[in-house]
């Protein structure tokens, strides 16, 4: 399974609590089953990797979204963010968790064609 791919992009901001669980867990999952599993951040869903903002978000019995987005970057899941989506909510390189790297639209339509699937939450 090694060389299978798995790309989740999230576009559900910290408006939406209820959708920023999932593509971060089933990255996890799919890096213990050792699939590569990649996570890009896309719109609003930039907001979740936004310095101070995962630390607000707890739905349920779930940690908070900083523990498990720190648990999701330990287990070696990529985390990306769309640059034009910074400059559209007006966002700087600097507002985000370093965890992250910016990247170009280009790079998700890479990220799309080498993917074996893409789920977007």
């Amino acid at each position: 399974m090694a060389d299978e791919k798995l790309l989740y992009v999230q576009t559900s901001g910290v408006d939406t609590p209820e959708r920023l669980y999932s593509p971060l867990v089933l990255a996890q999952t799919a890096k213990a089953m050792g699939i590569d599993a990649t996570v890009y951040f896309l719109g609003m869903g930039i907001t979740v990797v936004k310095k101070g903002e995962a630390e607000k978000v707890q739905v349920g019995n779930f940690p908070d979204l900083k523990q498990i987005l720190d648990q999701t970057a330990a287990a070696g899941v990529k985390l990306y963010v769309c640059e034009a989506s910074t400059q559209l909510i007006n966002l700087e390189r600097g507002d985000f968790i370093p965890e992250v790297e910016i990247v170009g639209a280009a790079t998700l339509n890479d990220l799309v064609l080498e993917a074996d699937g893409t789920m977007w939450f």
